[in-house]
């Protein structure tokens, strides 16, 4: 898979060194000259350019590309390039980084943006996990089908503890993706028992959260 990356900051090549561990091909953009550091990323191709000019993604041949990553530091050209990417080159798949949680709200499709990372609300979800037994946690959005990845953290209190996972009432589309457990990874098998202080992983609709979160810690 190649992957073009827009800023080639600090964010920009820690994806970039991930990305190519996994065995992608991956392209740094960036306007600024101190910027290119060939050195950081050896593997990568780097280019100097504005990835909001339409001049320097025809040079970077977007349109061979199967992911379009926007990371730069600021949102407005994160969107132009998701955009750019999206609508001139057509792109499969654009990635937008959100700076500010005010902004959050224009990366969307109408922008290009197929996948938004809001550092800022990912950080604070991060925060919340850690800390937060009983409550549910919004890790993370797909936008495109109006989903989230949720976390709940088990209480002593739960009425599903020592239940199996087939006989617990999931809401409607919830679906229990994964369980850690004393720092591990447990498959959420149909007789698996549920304990107190499992972290239970979901992918879950917006519009079911309360529910769930009302079923494994009822507040009443």
């Amino acid at each position: 898979m190649r992957v073009a990356i827009a800023g080639a900051g600090a964010v920009g090549r820690s994806v970039a060194l991930e990305l190519i561990d996994n065995g992608h091909q991956v392209l740094l953009i960036d306007k600024s000259p101190a910027s290119i550091r060939s050195e950081a990323v050896p593997e990568a191709q780097w280019l100097l350019a504005d990835a909001c000019e339409l001049s320097s993604l025809e040079e970077a041949q977007l349109e061979t590309c199967d992911v379009v990553i926007a990371a730069t530091g600021d949102d407005k050209a994160n969107l132009v390039i998701s955009l750019l990417a999206k609508t001139e080159f057509s792109v499969p798949r654009t990635v937008g980084r959100v700076n500010h949680p005010s902004n959050e709200w224009l990366f969307s499709e109408s922008w290009g943006v197929d996948v938004s990372v809001s550092t800022p609300r990912l950080m604070s979800a991060l925060v919340e996990e850690a800390v937060t037994v009983g409550d549910l946690v919004r890790l993370f959005t797909f936008r495109q089908s109006n989903t989230n990845l949720v976390e709940l953290t088990m209480p002593d209190h739960s009425p599903f503890v020592g239940q199996r996972v087939r006989d617990v009432p999931w809401p409607q589309d919830v679906v229990l993706v994964a369980i850690l457990r004393d720092n591990a990874i447990q498959t959420p098998d149909q007789d698996r028992s549920l304990e107190a202080g499992d972290e239970l992983l979901f992918v879950s609709p917006e519009d079911a959260e309360d529910d769930l979160g009302q079923l494994l810690s009822p507040k009443d």
